[in-house]
């Protein structure tokens, strides 16, 4: 199971949880509430009324006492009562008293007069001097008939002459209760719904660095430009510049290892030559053959002069993780300034070099090192080619890219060579038996290329020649 599937998964069981026990139990306790409170205002109702009702029940008058003409007043009401959303227009309250038997004396519905209420909980309780209240349903097969039978004792000169009960039914605060809970179901719905949500995105917060840490070890595995991705939470960024160092310490140690062992094998040549000429040069030679192994020690000292100085350069650039100082360059521009610094080279070898049309573009990066590659291109370019051919740089434009081009009508490339040219040390033998180059001028191009976000190619030209390409974003 994935970290991020288990980090949401975990969020959301708590969360959820926490959300059904809460709405669980507020929803159970929201119908006893509101019956309670209707009891409350049941109690005071039926106090009330009993304070009228005593001189009424002794005096055998209820019929006609003083109560019976205000309850039947309250039954003639038009009552128009907004509630909320509610509208009350009529009394439902129902009332009865009972005598000290519990025999009932007065009910306002006038059913159950002479009837003995003696054994329901009101009455019974209430008699013996304690609180006497109770649920029955009209209906026993209906629950929407139940009502709420509140009662309380009829005092005369401190003795309990009767019983006095308010009956309410259920069914006035049941609406209440209803919409009490579905809002509350409602929100239960929300509130799991924001946990998912916030489960969600706590998850991709976390789960987003490691991704990024993931990613960063991929691209470093393949290319090792990629720079290390801004992490959010301290423990992760630690992380990720522990791998950086770690990374940084094991290229350097690989590439140390591998160009110290190739730039010996490249040595030997060089060396040895060198060392021929110096033994022949301590016997007695002819001035024209002193003066030619001369040459040889000074061509080989130069070569390897070349080749340290080629791979200190493509070393400090190969362990940088980004541009230094980045800024506008106008590839237009740069070609026509790397042409123009080698025209007279190519005059030399009787090369024809010229820039193609271009049109306005610009990129972000550090002009230096770009004059510098696309000039690599251009000597290659130029020591391939022979005399009365042209060499062309030109500039492709699209949306997104900039591709600048160099064209040679050279032999082109042998097909063992095209996935090599880009190998460290690997070179061609020049035409006409010139010597070979560092191997390092086309290496050097390809990180300059990944530096910028681009990359660089050479291949065969369809129509004869080799064709130079670096690649650019915009």
């Amino acid at each position: 199971m994935r970290l991020g599937f288990r980090l949401l998964l975990g969020v959301f069981l708590i969360v959820g949880m926490a959300a059904y026990v809460g709405l669980s139990t507020f929803s159970k306790e929201v119908k006893p509430g509101v019956r309670q409170g209707m009891e409350v205002a049941l109690v005071d109702t039926a106090n009330l009324l009993a304070e009228l009702a005593a001189q009424d029940l002794a005096g055998g008058t209820l019929a006609q006492g003083r109560l019976a003409q205000a309850f039947r007043g309250y039954q003639a009401r038009d009552v128009q009562a907004r509630i909320g959303w509610l509208t009350k227009r009529g009394a439902e309250l129902r009332l009865y008293v009972t005598d000290a038997e519990g025999i009932v004396r007065y009910d306002s519905d006038g059913e159950a007069v002479g009837r003995d209420y003696s054994r329901w909980n009101d009455v019974a309780l209430t008699l013996r001097g304690q609180y006497g209240a109770r649920v029955t349903r009209l209906d026993p097969g209906d629950p929407a008939t139940s009502a709420m039978h509140v009662a309380a004792p009829v005092r005369r000169e401190g003795r309990i002459i009767g019983v006095l009960t308010v009956v309410a039914p259920t069914s006035l605060v049941q609406p209440f209760a209803r919409r009490s809970e579905h809002r509350i179901r409602v929100a239960g719905a929300i509130l799991v719904a924001a946990s998912l949500g916030i489960g969600l995105a706590l998850t991709w917060w976390l789960t987003r660095d490691v991704t990024r840490l993931q990613a960063y070890a991929r691209a470093v595995g393949a290319d090792g430009k990629t720079p290390l991705p801004p992490l959010g939470a301290p423990e992760l960024r630690e992380l990720g510049e522990a791998l950086e160092a770690m990374r940084a310490r094991i290229d350097g140690r690989d590439y140390v290892e591998h160009y110290i062992h190739t730039l010996t094998h490249e040595m030997k040549s060089p060396l040895s030559a060198i060392r021929g000429a110096a033994e022949l040069l301590s016997e007695d030679l002819p001035e024209a053959d002193r003066a030619r192994f001369t040459g040889n020690i000074l061509d080989q000292e130069k070569r390897m002069r070349e080749l340290v100085e080629r791979m200190l350069t493509l070393a400090s650039l190969r362990h940088r993780q980004q541009l230094q100082a980045p800024a506008p360059v106008e590839p237009g521009s740069l070609a026509r300034k790397v042409v123009a610094g080698r025209l007279e080279e190519a005059a030399r070898l009787g090369v024809e070099l010229r820039v193609g049309p271009d049109g306005p573009a610009t990129v972000t990066g550090e002009a230096f090192l770009l004059e510098q590659a696309l000039g690599n291109l251009v000597d290659n370019a130029l020591s391939f080619a022979p005399r009365g051919s042209t060499v062309e740089v030109t500039l492709e434009t699209g949306p997104d890219t900039v591709v600048v081009a160099v064209r040679d009508q050279g032999p082109g490339l042998p097909g063992f060579a095209l996935d090599k040219v880009f190998t460290p040390f690997f070179s061609l033998p020049r035409p006409g038996g010139g010597s070979r180059g560092t191997g390092l001028g086309l290496c050097f191009v390809r990180e300059v290329a990944l530096l910028h976000g681009g990359k660089a190619s050479l291949e065969n030209h369809p129509g004869g020649g080799a064709l130079a390409r670096i690649l650019l974003p915009r």
